[in-house]
Parts: C-alpha cells; structure tokens; sequence
C-alpha cells in the first residue's frame, strides 16, 4: 500500500476488535454485512456435519474476508485488504459458538466450569484474489462455578452474542483460573498475527 494514511477494511461487526484495531494503531473502516431474514449466504456461520472446531474457525473466517473482498467492487470502494475473524470454542471436540439465549448461555457456562477449554480465533486477510490466513488457538481454565454465579452472570447480559457465552475482558475473568496462549485472541483478534498478516499485505505496522 503506497497511500499516505493507509487503511483497511475490517468485516465485522464486534466491537472488540474495533477496539483492538485501535489499540495497535490500525487505520481501518468498517465492511458491514447484511443480517437477519437478509443476510448473505456466504457469511452463514452454521457448522457442516462432522467439521472439526479449527477447520470450521478457518473457514468461516476466510469466507468473510472473500467476501468483503468482493463487495469492493459492487460497492465502488477503494481496494484495500479486507480483515474478517471468527472465533470459537472448542470443548472435547465439540463447536461450541454463541448462545442461542439465555438457558442456552447458562448451559454452555456450567459446562466450561471447572475444565479446561480451547478457544480458537481464526483470521483471515482477502484483497483481490489472494487470501492469507492465520489461526490463534489458547486454553481456558474455569474454576468451579455454582449455579447462582452463572444466573448472575446470564443476568447481566454480558455473556449474549459472544463464542462461549463469557468476554474475558468483561466479569468473566473472574471466574478464569489460567490462560495459555494470546488473551487478545480470546477477546476475538490476536494481535500479533494479525499484524503480521497486515504486514505482508503490505500495512506498515
């Protein structure tokens, strides 16, 4: 990139990795997708049958950033690398996502308590044809948490709309006895490989 202030797109939605972004001094605009009843096919987030949590994690990442990528030109926007992530959890093997609703965040919250989850971000850099992409994988261990702590918790609405129902960011990390791996990469975007990403698209980080 050759412009005097470069930028790039980010293709999400979440505010902390605009918050990340930030952090690291990363110029970048918004790339929103259409939700709901008129979201578009190729960001569905919905597992295929038998897919592993890392491969699921790539792919779904690698589909926002083509797809950002190709919106560029239906929407006239100036090229520039496009950044999409995904992140989830991986608990024994099994996808575990965002809760569907609140007896769902509670369910997903009683089985992380006590044991030790992965959790994987993976990111994704799309301009033109070319795709670059990096995956972030950490362990959680949750202490012991009683029924009451998780009712709490849910009440408080934090764990709505995040992998895994919990922001270790937020009140959640008081129930988080260790980590092991990169803590931006469980908030939703690990900052090193993302600039590393960046870096080799050219962004001078």
């Amino acid at each position: 990139m050759t412009t005097l202030e470069p930028r790039i797109y980010l293709a999400s939605q979440s505010p902390r990795r605009r918050e990340l972004l930030t952090q690291i001094g990363i110029r970048f605009d918004l790339l929103l997708f259409r939700t709901g009843n008129r979201a578009d096919p190729e960001t569905g987030e919905d597992p295929l049958p038998g897919e592993a949590p890392d491969v699921y994690a790539l792919r779904v990442a690698a589909a926002k950033a083509r797809h950002g990528a190709s919106l560029l030109q239906v929407r006239r926007l100036p090229a520039r690398p496009v950044l999409a992530a995904d992140t989830t959890l991986d608990v024994e093997g099994e996808i575990v996502g965002k809760p569907r609703d609140d007896a769902d965040a509670a369910a997903i919250l009683g089985r992380l308590a006590g044991r030790t989850h992965r959790v994987l971000t993976a990111i994704a850099v799309a301009q033109a044809e070319r795709l670059e992409q990096k995956l972030s994988v950490s362990e959680v261990r949750f202490r012991a948490l009683t029924t009451a702590e998780i009712q709490r918790y849910v009440a408080s609405g934090e764990p709505r709309d995040k992998a895994g129902a919990y922001g270790i960011q937020g009140h959640a990390a008081l129930f988080v006895e260790e980590i092991r791996g990169s803590h931006s990469g469980i908030v939703g975007l690990p900052l090193c490989e993302t600039a590393l990403l960046l870096r080799d698209f050219g962004y001078p980080v």
